[in-house]
Order: structure tokens, then C-alpha cells, then sequence
């Protein structure tokens, strides 16, 4: 019970022959008439307390604030903490904060994930789909009691699971921890308002992601006391249904089922739900379109500023087929040089292909990355039947290999992967030294949907002006009239003539310049022998470069600013 009024206090202590420590005398000696310091002094007291109680294993709190709920977020803001905000849980349970890794830094916990990663070879955890299967829920079982009478189907709905099955879930995170995971993922892989739509559930966003947080932080909790091994959560966070760089109508290649901005509203959302819940640091997976990517991590930056905490963010790709590319068709060296700025803890790659064919795309990611890599394959390939069917014993052979050769530093597994394969992963990696993470050379580093890096021996970089309003007349007229399919091929043209950029510049009076900005990127997107260079928005004018920006996967220059 924080300290409110000291001479109230004293008062009572003196009449009941209590004492009070100096201390605490101290603290509040001369603030009787000064009631907001009075206030800021008592939340600082309790704030030591607590983190004194946490010193010596007190890991569950309860302010009794006198209804004074402005001294509890006082003292949670202090801690770097959020309380539960659910309806329940102000109507009928005390404010509970569950662990002591909650209040722990980012700088902290990524600090702790580095030092670890330099050691051994980390063990992110298997596949949760694949664990909710073999338990055979039935609609029922999916609903529970709260979704009974909801009036959409939710069977297949993994993360309904939080909510109406939590004891399962958070079991499914104890095994994993067990088996050997050093990090476990929640189940929150489509908890955002785009991908629960397909089940009327959008309403439970924030719900979802806080709660499935908490069971995993609760199972990594159990672990961590029952052997003393620091174990990690990570908040997955999917790529939803939709893509920013692709049109899902092939005769309209400029359409866009989902902006920018939509995205990053859904994964902000998603991102401070799992803050809330006691994430240790945030997962963005299985990430096809590298588009969605930059939007989930502008949506991440957003949950950070108003919660107040920054945590360590992971980054997962996902190549598709043997092409070597993403879904949106970037190059893994093409993928890393877009996604770079988001200074991940860990860059890497997950889903789709098996560890074998894989393995060559984590190499390459290994020889460019300044940090942390992290791979965690599927099961080999789907069979006929769409099941997955390499063992334990001989996927652990395969990363094993991955280790040896010194390419990654997290290992787990994706589609098909049990609590056997990730035992069998940290035995196999058990005494294996993990890759060194490399000190990189300083350069200019941009992306389509290939790379370029800027090297010693190239004199000069040649950018492609001809898609300028205000430079090129021939594409003012085409653009003026509406004629992008021409347009495409003035870009077209320059990309085949060597340009290694191209500019491209809206800013006429009579054009909606942020909008044909917007489109003619996006008509870009869908032409791969355009795509495959970087672009230059050029403009003098900020929404038009941000109009730009927001439409473009890759690493692009920014011109006029």
C-alpha cells in the first residue's frame, strides 16, 4: 500500500507505538502541504519496493491505492509496466504484474538474448498449428463457452485457442519449453483485425494478444523456475491474408486489397497487446511480402511509443518455391537490405521449404547480416497429403550442419515440428559452437526486388531520369492522360538501357501527384524487369515522397527532400 499522506501516517504509527523507518522519514519530510510532489514520492517509494520484493522472488503484486488509480499507472510507468486493462479484470481482480522478466529493459532482454546467442546455438520452439491439430478440437471446443452463440464458424481458428482453451495453449508452450526451447512464440499468428476477420472475431484483437502472451510468459515462467534457465517470449505476429505489393486481381495489377496504413494500425494494435501481456520481444514471421514487413514494423515503433517500452524485434522471411524469392519477389540479400534499418535482433527465414532447401538462402543471409540469424524450416516438404514427414532424428542431422558450418544462431522449427524435433534439436546443437556474427562493411545498400550495394568499383551509379514530369515532356503527356501503360514502358526502357535506379517524379500542378505517385509504384511492383532495381521518389513535396514510400518494398533513395 503506497505512502499517501506521511503525516497521517506518522500520526498513526506514533498513537499505536509503531515505528517508521528514517528512510522513509526522510523521503517526505517537508512535502505535508505539497500534495503532487507528496504523490510523485510515494509512487517512487513503491516502485523500490516492488523492485526490492522481485530481488527476493515476489513476482505477483497488488496496489491497494485507495481507488487512486492515477498512483497505480504512476507506479507502473515507473516499472516499464501496463496493467490489464480488460473489463474482468477491473471489475473483479486486482492489478497483477507476472514476472520479473516483464520489467526488464529492452536493452536488457536483448542484451541477455546476445550474450546467450554468442555462447551456444538459441532453440526457438516448433510449430503450434501442427501441435493444436493432433488434438482434434471440435467447433465446440473452438468456441467455448464465450463464442458459443457467436455466428461464425471458428474451428481452425488457432488463436480463438487463447481464449476458449487456455489451459491447452499454455501447455503446448510448457512442452516446448521443456523439450529444449530457449524462446516460444505465442499463438497469436493471425490475432490482428484483417486475418480475425475471416471469423467476425476483430473485437478480440487486443485480447488475443494480450492473454496469449501472458500463457506463454506464465509456461516460460514454470520452465525457467523449474531448471533455472532463462527462457524467452516472443509475440508472433503474421503476415495476415493480404499483401501491400500485389494485386489479388490480375487484370487490375494496381490494385491494392490493403494500404500501408491499414497494416500498420493492425500490427500496432496486435504489438501492444503482446507488450502488455509480457512479450520479451516481437516476432514478425513468415513474411512474404517485405511491404507488409515495413509496415508491421512502423506499426511496432507506434506500440513502443505509447506503451512506453521498446522491445527487440525478430524478422522471418519466407522464400516460397526453389526460385530463391519471396511471394513479392525479393532475393534474401534484396530482403535484408529493405528490412535492415528495423536493426532486428535476428534476421532469418521459416516456413515453406524444408531445411535442405533452405539451407543455401540462410547461407547467403549469414555472409551479409550484422546480426543474429535465426532458421526455422519445415519439416521437409508436404507429402501428397499435405502432411510433413522428416523425423526428428534426421531434420536435427540437417541443422546440425546449418551449426557446424557456422551460418546461423537460432534454430527451431516451423510446419510439421513437435516437441520431439526441438528435443532433438538441442541435443544435436547442444555442444556446437554458433556462428560469429560478422562486422560488415559501411555501404550504400538499396533494393528492389534484387540488390545493390554500391562498390569500390563502380565510378557512378546511372539513374534513369525519363520518368520525371518535370524533366521528360513524353512522360508528363502520358501520365497527364492516364496512360501508365506507356508509362511503364519509358521505365521499362531506361532499366534495359542500364539504369541501376530509377527516378521517378509526380510534382506537376495538375496532377494529384501523391496519387499518381502511388500508382504508377504500384503498377511498378507488378513489372519484375522494372522492379528488380531501386527507386528514387523524387519530390519536393512530403506526403508525395511518403505517398512513395509507402508503396515500395524494397530500399529506396529519397530525392528533393
Amino acid at each position: 500500500m503506497p505512502v499517501q499522506n506521511f503525516r497521517q501516517i506518522a500520526s498513526f504509527a506514533g498513537r499505536t507505538g509503531a515505528s517508521i523507518p528514517q528512510w522513509l522519514a526522510d523521503r517526505f519530510e517537508g512535502l505535508d502541504d505539497d500534495v503532487d510532489t507528496r504523490r510523485l514520492v510515494a509512487s517512487a517509494v513503491a516502485a523500490e519496493q516492488v523492485l526490492d520484493l522481485v530481488d527476493h522472488g515476489v513476482d505477483h503484486f497488488h496496489f491497494y491505492t485507495m481507488n487512486k488509480a492515477d498512483l497505480v499507472l504512476a507506479i507502473c510507468h515507473l516499472l516499464g509496466l501496463r496493467p490489464n486493462h480488460s473489463r474482468e479484470a477491473a471489475a473483479h481482480r486486482p492489478i497483477a504484474f507476472s514476472t520479473p522478466a516483464a520489467m526488464r529493459s529492452g536493452a536488457e532482454i536483448r542484451a541477455d538474448i546476445e550474450k546467450a546467442a554468442a555462447e551456444r546455438v538459441l532453440i526457438i520452439d516448433g510449430a503450434m498449428g501442427t501441435m493444436i491439430q493432433e488434438r482434434k478440437f471440435t467447433e465446440a471446443d473452438f468456441r467455448g463457452e464465450r463464442l458459443k452463440d457467436h455466428n461464425h464458424d471458428q474451428r481452425g481458428n488457432n488463436d480463438i485457442l487463447i481464449l476458449s482453451q487456455p489451459d491447452a495453449i499454455r501447455a503446448l508452450h510448457y512442452q516446448y519449453f521443456i523439450a529444449g526451447a530457449d524462446i516460444c512464440c505465442t499463438n497469436t499468428f493471425s490475432s490482428t483485425r484483417i486475418a480475425q476477420g475471416d471469423y467476425g472475431c476483430e473485437h478480440l484483437v487486443a485480447e488475443l494478444n494480450r492473454e496469449g502472451a501472458r500463457l506463454a510468459r506464465e509456461a516460460a515462467d514454470r520452465a525457467q523456475k523449474n531448471d533455472g534457465k532463462q527462457r524467452f517470449v516472443a509475440g508472433a505476429m503474421g503476415p495476415t491474408n493480404r499483401t501491400a505489393s500485389i494485386s489479388p486481381d490480375v487484370s487490375d495489377p494496381g490494385f491494392r486489397a490493403v494500404t500501408f496504413d491499414e497494416l500498420r494500425a493492425n500490427y500496432a494494435e496486435a504489438a501492444q497487446g503482446l507488450i502488455d501481456g509480457g512479450a520479451d520481444l516481437l516476432l514478425v514471421e513468415t513474411i512474404f511480402d517485405t511491404l507488409n514487413a515495413k509496415a508491421a514494423y512502423a506499426g511496432i515503433r507506434d506500440a513502443f511509443e505509447a506503451t512506453g517500452r521498446e522491445l527487440p524485434v525478430m524478422m522471418s522471411g519466407t522464400i516460397t518455391d526453389l526460385s530463391g524469392r519471396t511471394l513479392s519477389g525479393q532475393t534474401p540479400e534484396a530482403f535484408w537490405n529493405s528490412l535492415r534499418h528495423t536493426d532486428p535482433i535476428s534476421i532469418g527465414l521459416n516456413c515453406a521449404l524444408g531445411a535442405k532447401e533452405l539451407r543455401g538462402h540462410v547461407a547467403e543471409l549469414s555472409r551479409l547480416a550484422d546480426t543474429l540469424v535465426c532458421a526455422y524450416p519445415n519439416a521437409g516438404l508436404p507429402n501428397e497429403f499435405g502432411l510433413y514427414d522428416e523425423s526428428p532424428e534426421y531434420m536435427s542431422d540437417l541443422l546440425a550442419e546449418f551449426a557446424q558450418a557456422g551460418i546461423i544462431n537460432i534454430v527451431g522449427g516451423c510446419c510439421g515440428t513437435t516437441p520431439d524435433h526441438i528435443r532433438a534439436f538441442a541435443q544435436k546443437l547442444d555442444d556446437v559452437k554458433p556462428r560469429q556474427v560478422p562486422q560488415v562493411d559501411r555501404r550504400l545498400r538499396l533494393s528492389g526486388i534484387d540488390p545493390f550495394t554500391l562498390t569500390d568499383d563502380i565510378n557512378f551509379v546511372n539513374v534513369g531520369e525519363r520518368t520525371n514530369v518535370t524533366g521528360s515532356a513524353r512522360f508528363r503527356k502520358l501520365v497527364k492522360n492516364g496512360d501508365y501503360a506507356a508509362a511503364l514502358d519509358v521505365a521499362r526502357d531506361q532499366v534495359a538501357n542500364g539504369a541501376q535506379i530509377i527516378d521517378i517524379n509526380m510534382d506537376e500542378g495538375l496532377l494529384d501527384s501523391a496519387e499518381a505517385m502511388k500508382t504508377f509504384c504500384n503498377l511498378i511492383a507488378a513489372e519484375p524487369d522494372i522492379a528488380r532495381v531501386p527507386i528514387m521518389v523524387d519530390s519536393s513535396k512530403f506526403e508525395v515522397i511518403e505517398a512513395g514510400l509507402k508503396c515500395i518494398q524494397g530500399k529506396a533513395v529519397v530525392n528533393s527532400i
